[in-house]
């Protein structure tokens, strides 16, 4: 098969690439001639193509930025998946895009689905809980006078690892026609993953839980970033994260 992998050159696209090695597999990003937002190269990188993998991202996470992005990219996708005859479109979600609209970027990514749904193409989206690798970055942004304040709304993060596998899994299957949810191992507070990570890198800031916290702009439930029961989980948890 012929799987084209827009952003196959970031974090989960290099290695979704790897992982279909075996296919004729081309990782397509603005670097390679591919541009999303102008529609550059879309027309004669999918020609030919089973497969679109959609991996990339916003580049700025502000409310108007992130939505225009999404929308004008994966209009221009959809458009010429259409034009080439895809028989099947991934794309890269987040658990609870459509059920916390309070965050400008899960807005945006509930818009991303509902291109994809209503595109008449066969489709496979594939939401993922938040990143291990991005426990840090959290952390930075819930930070004001040097106390870290988060949540204690339940979070199962994901190593990037296991997201490319169960993307790349998706391509190589039949459409489903729907959403797959994956997520860790592990269940825990979001308050108190941060803690463990800040800890494990020694990291002096102290970590409060305030339920009235908001993540991304949005106030989290207990299980509002938990995948749905018997969802797919991957391999990696917190502790050996931690431990490489």
């Amino acid at each position: 098969m012929k799987i084209v992998v827009i952003g196959g050159t970031g974090r989960i696209g290099s290695q979704v690439v790897q992982l279909l090695e075996g296919h004729e597999v081309v990782a397509a990003a603005p670097s390679t001639g591919v541009n999303t937002l102008t529609g550059e190269g879309l027309s004669g990188v999918l020609r030919g193509a089973d497969v679109l993998v959609d991996v990339s991202n916003s580049p700025s996470f502000a409310d108007d930025d992130v939505m225009e992005f999404f929308r004008r990219s994966t209009g221009n996708l959809v458009r010429a998946a259409r034009e080439a005859g895809v028989g099947h479109f991934v794309a890269l979600s987040v658990v609870g895009a459509d059920e916390l609209p309070d965050s400008g970027y899960l807005r945006a990514k509930a818009a991303q689905e509902k291109l994809i749904e209503d595109s008449g193409l066969n489709y496979t989206i594939v939401r993922a809980t938040q990143f291990l690798e991005f426990a840090v970055a959290i952390a930075d942004t819930s930070t004001v006078d040097g106390v870290v304040r988060l949540s204690d709304g339940g979070t199962q993060p994901i190593a990037a690892e296991d997201v490319a596998v169960a993307v790349a899994k998706a391509a190589g299957e039949p459409a489903v026609g729907g959403i797959v949810e994956i997520g860790g191992p592990d269940v825990l507070p979001m308050d108190e993953w941060i803690r463990r990570v800040l800890t494990a890198r020694k990291d002096p800031r102290e970590v409060v839980t305030d339920p009235a916290a908001r993540y991304f702009g949005t106030v989290l439930g207990k299980d509002s970033l938990v995948p749905a029961e018997g969802s797919w989980r991957g391999r990696v948890g917190l502790a050996e994260w931690l431990g490489r």
